[in-house]
């Protein structure tokens, strides 16, 4: 079913606020490899929140 952009978007922030609680634990416990992986994700979902809109006539 598709979703509208607003939800999408709400979709990908979720991920981050995810992202965000676990990098807070891995910090806290010094798991270098997941900090690593954390950053490899945000970076991929940020590239979707922020890609440039589509160009409309």
């Amino acid at each position: 079913m598709p979703m509208t952009e607003k939800e999408y978007n709400g979709n990908l922030f979720d991920q981050l606020a995810l992202l965000e609680d676990i990098e807070e634990v891995a910090k806290a416990t010094g798991a270098e490899a997941v900090l690593d992986l954390i950053a490899r994700k945000k970076a991929q979902i940020e590239r979707k929140l922020y890609q440039p809109l589509p160009l409309t006539k």
